[in-house]
């Protein structure tokens, strides 16, 4: 009787998918975006001959993108990109009305005025291009709230004062300010930019002071290029150079020698006379409160760094499965200054570099490695975000105990720990066939074959370890963060799921760590996780279901074929496809020489629908997909004789 109920249970979930599947009704501008933008698109400019009229989301340049709001799907502006349009007005206060607003491009056109404050209420603004305009005046110093932002350009512009702004922006990964009219020093905060590859301050001849040394990137990944490379000795000036015309030019070049100009000098020495007098009496007073504070911070760093080091014990590597590493020995090498400069370089996640090693038995192994805080770089964070900071850094700790001791064949085991002051070694099986997003990657680009059977495999196996995570393991761990490239495949092409456990408790970035924090990547988030910023086990579900969409369709979210429909969303264009009168289209045509396996690729792709609702509530949990999943029996191709 209770397996009948079971089953009866997981028969109305699939009835659920059905009943799902709906064609979508038109959209409409929610009508604040509508409001806002019709003040945006006078303020800037845009030529007569694309006036308003109708949905504002069918102007070139402008992107929407579906949202909810009262109970209703609505369309909102997520993307506004206008560049070298020859635009002559300013930018419009009203822009902080788009709240959903992700990228904003304004670049090569003639904006003059300054950049309206109210532009920090775009919360979510990932890219935020004005370079080569005619902007002016102090940059809002609330722009450091853009935590999400990947890409500043204000280059090219005439905007003046301090760089104050730049404290807190730990995903940016391009910083363009270049050929302004910036004064005062270089913030020290510019080292905890852990994401960023490319900046360029040259041009901003009143800037004085040194640059913060940026850490180097490997010259064996040369698809990360370098960072600009200045130390803590090297003047201002030596940034300058000539106008660099864009990323290459501006990585590649090295440190010039330090050179100040007549103007800089003369500045510096009539502002000494006239505050040599503060000085020395500042000097008197601020050295005892200095001393007293650096004190009680040097003690509260090293009792930390000792925490999290076993207490300063020097117990070696922590090891978690002595079957494979058999001696502690075999890791003493990762206890040494230079102990991974022989590795090879094998990827690079959330969490940082993985090199490959080899075990004296020959035991193939990855080391993971991730960089904890310096002194002087968690010096400079303001009391919240130094405690936030202190207590992800302790959670490291029986995070990766606890994750060690977890043993199941479709998770990643951890095989050991090592840990040294400036970071942490964590040691897994070295997986031959990569990542699945490697293998569907080589798959696209003809270089093997992936079955219809191996796919599900691949899924199953997923759903199973995610089961674990969420149902069997006590406490419950979220990944936070699946997607194809962190699902490893051994060499039954078994599906491992890799980083799971860590990726709550290690520090977004090197230095900053903040509650709004962007966790996750972009295309598998939950919707919900935008509103609350809390990630549950039915994100994960929603992760999942984007990965099962993609194992059926051949494709990821970030590829272009998505970018040139109507939804520009993998899940969106799913759904859409799924209630067309031709569903069989959204399979990849790679497993479509079996015709045999067609109604179960489509119910996959079903449940898939069905992980990715947008209410949290209806969709299943992860023991149901598995269930539902297992149900799904495809057979092995058989080879006539």
């Amino acid at each position: 009787m209770a397996l009948s109920d079971h089953n009866h249970r997981h028969l109305s979930l699939l009835c659920l998918l059905s009943l799902f599947l709906l064609t979508h009704a038109r959209l409409n501008l929610h009508h604040s975006d509508l409001k806002a933008f019709s003040t945006i698109h006078k303020d800037l400019g845009i030529p007569g001959q694309r006036t308003l009229s109708g949905n504002p989301c069918s102007i070139a340049g402008v992107f929407c993108e579906r949202r909810i709001s009262n109970n209703t799907y609505v369309l909102r502006i997520t993307r506004l990109v206008f560049k070298s349009q020859r635009l002559s007005g300013f930018l419009s206060p009203a822009i902080g009305k788009l709240s959903e607003l992700k990228e904003l491009s304004l670049t090569d056109n003639q904006l003059v005025d300054r950049v309206p404050p109210q532009i920090v209420n775009c919360k979510k603004l990932e890219v935020l291009e004005l370079g080569k305009n005619q902007f002016s005046g102090d940059v809002p110093p609330e722009l450091s709230l853009f935590v999400r932002l990947r890409v500043l350009d204000l280059s090219s512009n005439k905007f003046s004062g301090n760089l104050s702004f730049l404290r807190h922006f730990p995903n940016l990964e391009t910083l363009s300010l270049a050929n302004n009219l910036f004064t005062g020093k270089v913030p020290k905060s510019l080292r905890s930019f852990r994401n960023l590859q490319y900046f360029d301050l040259s041009g901003n001849n009143f800037l004085q002071g040194p640059i913060p040394m940026m850490r180097k990137i490997e010259p064996s990944r040369p698809q990360y290029p370098k960072r600009y490379m200045l130390t803590e000795n090297t003047n201002m000036s030596s940034a300058h150079g000539p106008t660099s015309h864009g990323p290459t030019s501006a990585v590649s070049s090295a440190p010039g020698p330090s050179v100040v100009s007549n103007h800089t000098h003369k500045h510096k020495h009539s502002s000494a006379k006239r505050k040599l007098a503060g000085w020395i009496l500042g000097f008197l007073a601020g050295s005892v409160a200095g001393s007293i504070s650096g004190f009680v911070f040097s003690v509260t760093f090293k009792l930390l760094l000792a925490a999290l080091r076993g207490g300063g014990r020097g117990q070696g590597p922590e090891i978690f499965s002595p079957k494979i590493i058999k001696k502690a020995e075999d890791l003493a090498f990762l206890e040494k200054e230079d102990g991974l400069a022989s590795l090879e370089i094998v990827g690079k996640g959330g969490c940082g570099e993985v090199y490959k090693s080899v075990l004296p038995g020959g035991k193939e192994i990855a080391i993971k490695k991730i960089v904890q805080p310096s002194k002087d770089a968690a010096a400079e964070l303001n009391e919240e975000d130094s405690k936030l900071l202190n207590k992800k850094m302790r959670q490291i700790r029986s995070e990766i105990n606890t994750v060690g001791r977890i043993r199941h064949r479709n998770l990643l085991p951890l095989l050991a720990h090592v840990a040294r002051p400036d970071c942490h070694f964590l040691v897994y099986e070295y997986m031959k066939n990569g990542s699945l997003q490697d293998v569907l990657n080589q798959v696209a680009e003809g270089q093997r074959q992936l079955d219809w059977f191996a796919r599900h495999k691949i899924a199953l196996g997923i759903a199973a370890g995610l089961e674990y995570l969420h149902m069997n393991h006590s406490p419950r761990i979220i990944h936070r963060d699946l997607k194809p490239a962190n699902v490893l495949l051994d060499d039954d092409m078994e599906a491992r799921i890799a980083d799971f456990g860590l990726a709550k408790a290690v520090p977004d970035a090197n230095t900053h760590v903040t509650t709004s924090n962007v966790a996750g990547t972009v295309g598998y988030i939950a919707p919900e996780y935008h509103q609350t910023l809390k990630f549950t086990d039915k994100c994960d579900i929603f992760s999942f279901g984007v990965v099962l969409g993609v194992l059926v369709m051949g494709k990821l979210p970030s590829d272009d074929f998505f970018q040139n429909t109507d939804e520009m969303s993998l899940v969106k264009w799913m759904r859409n496809i799924m209630t067309s009168e031709n569903p069989s289209q959204a399979i990849d045509p790679r497993l479509m020489d079996n015709k045999a396996y067609e109604d179960q690729m489509l119910l996959v792709l079903k449940i898939a629908c069905f992980c990715t609702l947008d209410d949290p509530k209806q969709r299943p949990n992860s023991k149901e997909v598995r269930y539902m999943l297992s149900q799904i029996k495809p057979t092995e191709p058989v080879v006539e004789a």
